[in-house]
């Protein structure tokens, strides 16, 4: 992908790139609609990604091109919403950052649009990263991955947590992080040994902005509210039981999710430094059940994948991931079945629906990062 951003900036702006930065997308093991309520998540990058040309500009303009989308020009000095979706993202770093000198830029990527792997993230991050470059400022992973988060929420107009920007900006090769939301503390976490991370993709998208996404963030301030907390990070399973008659049957639920699902996802992260991969993979289901009937932001897609991938050989544990409606499910896996595991879950797959899927095995890798 490298050599692929160089000749399209090259064929584009008729020059050499200054600068070329690689930044993942991500995969999400277990913790999903947790970040937003200051909870704990444990995502890990990926070798898919998208890769970015950059050269500084004369002036305060910016051209921006893509492999993959229409090209765009506009102006630092007066940064507006409007032209192609995708430059939203680098418009929107452009403004959190307050960046001041112009740039042509080139982008190419081969993480798929829409499938829950944080594409808008890793895109965000690699201009955050780039500007940096090109301006001379020091970077820092934490301060980045919350200019990205702001661009998202007030730019973009999606009600996201820090999560995803986060682990691009800060990941680690070989390891999940696990992520205090709250504090941002992170915790590397090796993978267990022997087994691989299947991305499945069900080759069916969603739209985060017009989803039920921001409704589901909603309700959880609610459901904090009526329990006298600041978020439901500080609300224990007990705590929401004695309260059960205070909340509403949908708040309650929604709620629920978001607390036990702190407690999954620190007990998987304590499970993977114990090399224990079956009893993650319990978790991995245990979460894909909450998601699906306390917090209602699975599938019929993504159900279909999850139980086409259990029923499979080598499993050890699978589950929707990302903000959901559609998109991407993930499997923890035996690394000698990856092959039998694909062939069986895609068969049983497409026996049930007309999506066209796509399977996915990435190692963990590091986070966004300067390649020249």
């Amino acid at each position: 992908m490298r050599d692929v951003v160089v000749a399209g900036f090259a064929s584009r702006f008729g020059s050499e790139p200054t600068l070329v930065v690689r930044s993942p997308g991500r995969v999400n093991l277990i913790g999903d609609h947790t970040d937003y309520s200051e909870g704990f998540v444990l995502p890990m990058t990926l070798s898919l990604g998208t890769w970015l040309a950059v050269s500084p500009a004369t002036g305060s303009r910016v051209r921006a091109s893509s492999d993959r989308f229409d090209a765009a020009e506009f102006d630092l000095a007066d940064l507006h919403h409007g032209g192609p979706a995708w430059t939203e993202y680098v418009k929107g770093m452009l403004w959190a950052m307050e960046a001041t000198r112009g740039l042509d830029l080139y982008v190419a990527g081969n993480l798929p649009i829409g499938a829950g792997l944080s594409s808008s993230a890793s895109l965000e991050l690699a201009v955050g990263r780039a500007v940096a470059a090109a301006e001379s400022r020091p970077w820092n992973a934490k301060q980045a991955a919350l200019l990205a988060q702001k661009a998202e929420n007030e730019w973009v107009g999606v009600a996201c947590g820090i999560m995803d920007q986060m682990v691009i900006a800060a990941g680690r090769p070989g390891s999940a992080l696990l992520i205090d939301c709250r504090t941002l503390e992170i915790q590397p976490h090796a993978l267990p040994p022997e087994t691989a991370v299947v991305i499945m993709d069900t080759g069916t998208t969603r739209s985060l902005a017009d989803s039920a996404y921001n409704e589901r963030r909603r309700s959880c301030e609610q459901a904090a509210a009526a329990l006298g907390k600041a978020s439901l990070r500080d609300v224990t399973v007990d705590d929401l039981s004695e309260a059960r008659h205070r909340l509403e049957p949908e708040l309650f639920r929604r709620a629920r999710h978001v607390v036990t699902e702190n407690d999954r996802t620190v007990r998987a992260a304590h499970r993977m430094s114990s090399q224990d991969a079956p009893s993650v993979g319990e978790l991995m289901v245990a979460s894909h059940e909450s998601l699906r009937d306390d917090y209602e932001v699975s599938s019929p897609a993504l159900d279909a994948m999850v139980a086409a991938a259990l029923g499979a050989p080598g499993v050890f544990g699978a589950r929707m991931t990302g903000a959901g409606f559609g998109g991407a499910a993930v499997a923890l896996v035996d690394e000698g079945m990856v092959e039998p595991f694909v062939d069986h879950t895609e068969a049983a797959y497409r026996r049930g629906t007309e999506a066209e899927p796509r399977f996915i095995t990435s190692p963990a890798t590091g986070g966004v990062e300067l390649l020249t």
